[in-house]
């Protein structure tokens, strides 16, 4: 991710955190505000829908569209549906891209095999303690 992408995600952010209700966010004037007013059964089950279409858009690409580059911006325009609302998420429990760029950095270098064997022993060691 180059350093303008994390500054956009970092401004995304910023907005998202100033339509939270206890920064004044409006529920009737904001989307954001709207949805983290209603609470997390709201801003997650966009996240699913989102994610789902993901899918799908992935899908038609994956099958040989007509029009690849309007697939193709469909697929992107649907990833940016599913970033912009699961930081919404992110927001909510205290957390920002920020903390998800940290992760991805800690898994650099690791392959995603061992990666995931080393998940699955943290979750049998922190279940016999």
């Amino acid at each position: 991710m180059n350093p303008s992408s994390n500054d956009s995600l970092a401004r995304l952010a910023a907005v998202i955190e100033s339509r939270k209700p206890a920064a004044g966010g409006d529920p009737e004037k904001s989307y954001v505000a709207r949805l983290l007013h209603k609470g997390p059964d709201a801003f997650l089950k966009k996240v699913g829908e989102e994610a789902t279409e993901v899918v799908m858009a992935a899908k038609d690409l994956a099958h040989g569209p007509v029009d690849a580059a309007a697939s193709r911006a469909a697929l992107v325009g649907e990833v940016a549906d599913l970033w912009f609302h699961t930081m919404i998420a992110l927001a909510h429990f205290g957390l920002s891209p920020a903390d998800v760029v940290a992760e991805l950095e800690r898994r650099e270098g690791l392959s995603g095999l061992e990666e995931k064997a080393l998940r699955k022993a943290q979750a049998r060691e922190a279940g016999q303690t």
